[in-house]
């Protein structure tokens, strides 16, 4: 056997040695909330634990013996279902009208304007949302709550409903754009108005997507933590009304975890298991409604919700201005949020705060100089690691791959499960499992483990339609030159499809930079010093948000910490999109100059 057939077999079991970690990573988090929850279930009882209407843990309680606390978690099941709902109502239907007006609506002259809006909306970490919901949204709400808090289901709905929001928006749209122009000139022809084409023709012809987009949302608003912490309230109760504190599920592990007994331990993991069926049955749904896209069906339907809406009450015409007034909303809702954290942020940034030194003992030295460089370095490992992995596996998916393959659609199931699985999941994973092996004890190393098996979906699918858009004939022309496949691979696919990786990168770093759940309880809660190692404990720059606007003391900090936050991530947003362009206006410019030589 020569070298270059060795060569590509070895580099073949490489890459699909990268795509088996996905299925080990799935496994290792099923099997490790089977194990660590299931004494509790035996112990408490699966549906006493599952319709039991209180919660009151006992730190002493244990898995062998009598329970004398209590352990029920209906009522932040009821608490969770009802805020997911009422963020789909608001997120749901102000997506979907967005999506209509920027596809079919919005002039084109400030329709680059609106898609940056949304990306920018989406690149916001939810800390912030939650930062904007308790001393912006609660204290308005305040003035119609009877107890003037202002927090519950309807603060909640509205925080969760902005966060998905961009989630609606952009998929809603690309399934509306999808739709071929003969629908539309069809109903035209047959004497349709504008709106009527839309609206009757069009948006029913784009329903599978624009449902799946509502469920993929769905997915986001249920796994969500941090932002629902900060405005729920998170009292045990049922969300009877609007202005009536709750707690949820996923708020429900993240404040109690850090000092749960052993029972109450098991009893949050098995709370983790609720959540993550949840999600995944979900996801399951999504699998389903695209499944029928792809086959077709979605199409063939000629009436969708909307369009009987419509039909009905012949309001195509306020489609229109609905469609204009849902868009401006979100515009609203950027501008509001962004511009309140520049302007207090602004005033009360300084460079003691961001480069001074830190001091224990001076609480009013404290400096957010530490959380940027464990931030840089959680995202310095998270991405040496998780990005050849999440490229290798992209290549094996696409490159080597065949139709129908057993072992294909394991590992796209793996991934599609590792996308959908809640940060907080992830942090409950991480807690134990890599603190345990890093000695029982938070660090950075373990913080960085856990994030990049957050981050593996998103480099996977990224480089996987980066790697699509490659034509085909490049390849078959570098096979009809002599290369191989790995060597077509690494000088002709990879740099063709190098602007998709690098926003892959970017925005994975974005993502890294946003959350704070995983890291709470992997590397530390409270105000850090300067890390010596990634062994050492550290707060990144999302977590030291949340320490400093859930103390209420220190909210000067607080403001000039998320204006930094943002501006980090809106840039990264901004950078990943500015480079994408030049290179493929690079690309495009080679692949030119090449066509030129070619024809003359």
């Amino acid at each position: 056997m020569d070298r270059t057939k060795v060569k590509e077999i070895m580099s073949k079991a490489l890459f699909a040695i990268a795509a088996v970690i996905c299925i080990i990573a799935v496994v290792a988090i099923f099997v490790f909330l089977i194990l660590e929850s299931f004494p509790a279930f035996k112990q408490i009882g699966f549906f006493k634990f599952l319709f039991g209407a209180n919660w009151k843990p006992n730190g002493d309680d244990a898995f062998a013996g009598d329970v004398s606390g209590s352990y029920g978690v209906l009522k932040m099941l009821v608490g969770t279902l009802l805020s997911t709902v009422g963020a789909l109502i608001i997120g749901g239907v102000l997506g979907v009208f967005t999506a209509v007006f920027i596809s079919r609506f919005c002039p084109k002259r400030i329709k680059g304007i609106f898609n940056t809006v949304v990306n920018l909306l989406a690149g916001i970490p939810s800390v912030v949302y939650g930062f904007f919901g308790i001393y912006v949204l609660l204290p308005m709400l305040g003035f119609f709550s009877p107890n003037g808090s202002g927090s519950g289901i309807l603060a909640t709905s509205i925080v969760l409903g902005i966060m998905i929001l961009p989630t609606v928006v952009s998929l809603s749209k690309t399934s509306i754009d999808a739709v071929p122009q003969g629908y539309y000139e069809g109903a035209r022809a047959l004497g349709a108005t504008h709106e009527q084409a839309v609206y009757r023709a069009v948006v029913p012809a784009a329903k599978s997507g624009i449902v799946a987009s509502l469920i993929l949302a769905l997915g986001r608003a249920l796994g969500e933590t941090m932002a629902v912490t900060m405005v729920a309230g998170n009292a045990v109760n049922y969300p009877t009304g609007l202005f009536k504190s709750f707690r949820t599920l996923t708020a429900n592990i993240v404040l109690e975890m850090g000092y749960a007994g052993e029972l109450q331990m098991g009893a949050l993991v098995a709370t983790g298991v609720v959540l993550l069926l949840f999600v995944l049955a979900v996801n399951l749904l999504t699998g389903l409604i695209t499944g029928r896209k792809k086959s077709g069906g979605g199409r063939k339907k000629t009436a969708g919700f909307l369009s009987k809406i419509f039909y009905k009450v012949k309001l195509e015409k306020i489609g229109r201005y609905v469609s204009w007034a849902c868009a401006i909303f979100a515009g609203v809702a950027l501008v509001s949020i962004v511009g309140w954290i520049v302007v207090n942020g602004v005033s009360h940034l300084s460079w003691d705060f961001v480069f001074g030194n830190y001091s224990v003992v001076d609480y009013k030295r404290y400096t957010i100089g530490p959380s940027i460089i464990a931030t840089l370095m959680v995202v310095a490992l998270s991405i040496v690691v998780s990005v050849p992995l999440g490229v290798a596996t992209a290549i094996y998916l696409n490159e080597y791959s065949k139709k129908g393959s057993e072992f294909v659609k394991i590992i796209r199931t793996a991934v599609d499960i590792l996308s959908g699985v809640p940060s907080i999941v992830y942090a409950l994973f991480g807690a134990i499992t890599f603190k345990m092996w890093f000695g029982g004890t938070i660090s950075i190393l373990a913080g960085s483990l856990t994030i990049t098996l957050m981050l593996l979906p998103i480099v996977i699918r990224s480089t996987e339609e980066s790697l699509k858009t490659v034509s085909d004939g490049l390849r078959e022309g570098s096979f009809a030159l002599g290369a191989g496949k790995v060597r077509t691979i690494f000088k002709i696919v990879l740099p063709s499809a190098l602007p998709g990786i690098i926003s892959a990168v970017i925005l994975a770093m974005g993502r890294v930079i946003s959350e704070s759940a995983p890291f709470i309880y992997t590397m530390g809660s409270s105000i850090q010093p300067m890390p010596d190692g990634y062994m050492s404990s550290g707060t990144t720059l999302a977590v030291a948000l949340y320490r400093f606007a859930s103390e209420g003391k220190y909210m000067n900090e607080a403001y000039a910490t998320a204006f930094v936050l943002i501006v980090i991530v809106l840039g990264l947003n901004l950078l990943a999109e500015w480079l994408g362009k030049i290179l493929n206006r690079k690309l495009k410019g080679e692949t030119n100059a090449v066509r030129k030589k070619r024809n003359s």
